[in-house]
């Protein structure tokens, strides 16, 4: 039996599970038709580095020996696999990655109203976007054919209409591609030939005009990232309103293109007068600089409206309206791609910051703003050159300074938010309860209200309602949370020895260390106490391996440990009739520090532990009550619950 799997990432795409149910739903009423079986695989991990699929395709068979023979024949049966991805909260789904052509092909021809786009695979198979989905173990580890959908959008409305799907193989790709650029070498090369050393001239002043919009298009909406900031209340003010981003961006990198490309208009048409004046007057006034982007397409209608109204000669204005009209329609029809590419760019610099406070909050914005000066140069080469020529200069400086400050004004003033009820700022609350640093049992634990938020900026607008919370906000208040540290945020004293207990507070045990084989191996116990969630750092610069029991159960072999900054993560998660007492054993690297207290000032940290609480305390629900209706409580996989423990191990031990 052939089984196709669907999957959903309960991590990233809450919104997927109410597809998934409803897929299921379905297939139950249609499966007597089928001749395969239809495997829905409902996961989590995926924040921690795609630990769901890949234990489910490596070694289920470890993490549940009952189920061995069942779970082994499921996983070797599948042979197609279906991913259900998020990048955003609403929009189409969309088909983002896809394997074998037949499974396109069968998609664009079964769908009602297919979505896709070939352009998101390149950008996202080159590496320009820092993550990966499950669909790469299901296709890398597991070898599995299968597509990859995602909705990225921003808007309210999660299904829409598509209006058309193209579907060509690879083979017709690499021909239309490479004919454009044999093409466009013609065209260069013909104009070289019959120009001879003027024609060699005006390409390379051409050239350098391109280079200077390139330069001049990056420059102004670079200078408006960084005065973004510094002007409004968060450094990212287009969040709910992601069109501003035209005006914010697109008409200075515009404005920008077409200063860089009016200094080499002037100088290529010096040298053109200074060629030509005497032998052909006049032809210096219509200069045209050159790019071959999409020159081929305006070649082509021009060669047809040349042959439909043979033998009569077209007037001089015909022909610029035709070779305008053939280099306007590229753009327009790669408008909805790049719109799109906005979006997800502005959706993922919100929240690009893994540790909280970390970024400087121009960097987004600088993304932003230089994603869309070069898709502005690349589209507009060709148009901006008939602006030198129209007369229209100035009216187009003006219009484009206008928009420009209509949307920073919109911005800067809060008329259009940053943040709305829709789409909200994310925003933790934590009641910390901080043992760490501390070995004497007999000393208080500290206790605190955290507060930080993955999205740029500070928290002056949030602090505005909480009122007499008393919050003290700053990049001294760094909290090491294992799974990420929070490198701005505020803490609050107030009212926060309520709502815990010590008996809750989380122990780290050595049971045994001793020297087997001149391996010094330690043993701890490790009580989470009431928590089933947890996160325990383990410090690869001292430990080189580490195994994990459950009673006679292994729940970590050894072997196979990676790092990230020299530490080794273990995350836990289990239900509420989870163990919580745990056996860690440690093997020490030969190079471990092995220092008393007495000889170092600086002892490093051996383990770390943060467990989570699903509870809220009376001071995090009336912090929660307060902020505003634009901040939304969010927590990824990694974030803690509205209660969490933090203890530690130094190695001094």
């Amino acid at each position: 039996m052939h089984v196709y799997l669907f999957r959903e990432g309960a991590g990233d795409c809450s919104s997927c599970v109410g597809v998934m149910l409803e897929l299921a739903r379905g297939v139950a009423q249609w499966a007597h038709g089928f001749k395969g079986g239809v495997l829905f695989l409902f996961n989590t991990g995926e924040e921690e580095g795609l630990d769901g699929a890949h234990s489910f395709m490596t070694q289920h068979d470890f993490l549940n020996p009952m189920l061995n023979f069942m779970q082994h024949h499921w996983r070797n049966s599948v042979r197609f696999a279906i991913d259900l991805e998020a990048m955003g909260i609403s929009g189409r789904s969309t088909l983002f990655q896809g394997t074998d052509h037949w499974a396109l092909e069968s998609f664009a021809a079964v769908a009602k109203y297919p979505s896709a786009q070939i352009a998101s695979q390149d950008v996202f198979c080159s590496g320009a976007i820092k993550s990966a989905t499950d669909f790469q173990i299901y296709h890398e580890v597991a070898g599995l054919p299968g597509l990859d959908f995602a909705y990225t959008d921003t808007t309210s409305v999660y299904h829409t209409k598509g209006k058309y799907m193209v579907v060509y193989p690879q083979r017709l790709a690499t021909m239309f591609h490479n004919s454009i650029i044999l093409q466009s070498l013609l065209i260069w090369g013909t104009s070289l030939l019959m120009g001879g050393h003027p024609g060699l001239v005006s390409f390379g002043i051409s050239c350098l005009s391109i280079i200077l919009m390139l330069i001049f298009s990056i420059t102004l909406p670079v200078v408006v990232a960084f005065l973004l900031p510094l002007t409004c209340s968060f450094p990212v003010p287009y969040v709910a309103n992601p069109w501003l981003a035209v005006g914010l961006f697109g008409s200075p990198a515009l404005l920008g293109a077409f200063i860089g490309q009016h200094i080499g208009f002037v100088q290529l048409k010096k040298h053109l007068r200074c060629v030509y004046s005497k032998t052909r007057p006049g032809l210096a006034d219509w200069v045209i600089i050159y790019s071959p982007h999409l020159a081929c397409f305006a070649c082509f209608c021009i060669w047809v409206l040349e042959a439909t109204l043979s033998p009569v000669r077209l007037p001089k204005q015909l022909k610029v309206v035709t070779l305008v009209l053939g280099l306007a329609a590229p753009v327009v029809f790669s408008a909805g791609l790049v719109v799109r590419m906005a979006d997800v760019i502005v959706g993922s610099v919100v929240r690009a910051d893994r540790n909280p406070g970390e970024l400087p909050d121009w960097l987004g914005n600088v993304v932003v703003s230089v994603a869309i000066a070069i898709v502005v140069c690349f589209m507009f080469v060709y148009l901006l050159s008939y602006v030198h020529i129209s007369g229209d200069k100035r009216t187009l400086g003006l219009l484009l300074c206008a928009f420009f400050g209509v949307s920073f004004a919109l911005v800067s003033s809060g008329i259009a938010p940053a943040f709305t009820e829709d789409i909200a700022r994310a925003v933790n609350v934590v009641h910390v309860v901080d043992t760490t640093g501390i070995n004497d049992g007999n000393t208080e634990p500290l206790s605190y209200i955290s507060l930080f938020s993955n999205t740029p900026g500070k928290l002056m607008k949030e602090l505005v309602h909480l009122g007499d919370e008393d919050f003290s906000c700053g990049r001294n208040m760094t909290i090491d949370f294992v799974t990420f540290t929070m490198k701005y945020g505020c803490w609050s004293y107030k009212e926060s020895n309520t709502g815990w207990g010590k008996s809750e507070v989380p122990v780290l045990l050595v049971e045994s260390d001793s020297v087997t084989d001149g391996v010094r191996q330690m043993v701890i116990s490790v009580d989470t106490k009431s928590s089933t969630r947890w996160a325990l750092g383990i410090n690869k610069q001292e430990i080189d391996d580490f195994t994990v029991r459950v009673d006679s159960e292994n729940l970590v072999q050894p072997g196979g440990k990676t790092e990230v900054d020299g530490w080794h993560t273990i995350q836990f998660a289990g239900g509420k009739n989870s163990p919580t007492k745990f056996q860690l054993t440690l093997f020490w690297s030969s190079n471990a520090t092995h220092k008393s207290a007495g000889e170092a000032d600086n002892i490093p940290l051996l383990l770390k532990l943060r467990t989570d609480v699903n509870r809220v305390t009376p001071k995090v629900a009336r912090v929660l009550e307060k902020l505003p209706a634009w901040c939304s409580p969010f927590g990824k996989s990694t974030s803690p619950y509205t209660l969490a423990f933090l203890t530690d191990l130094r190695a001094d031990i």
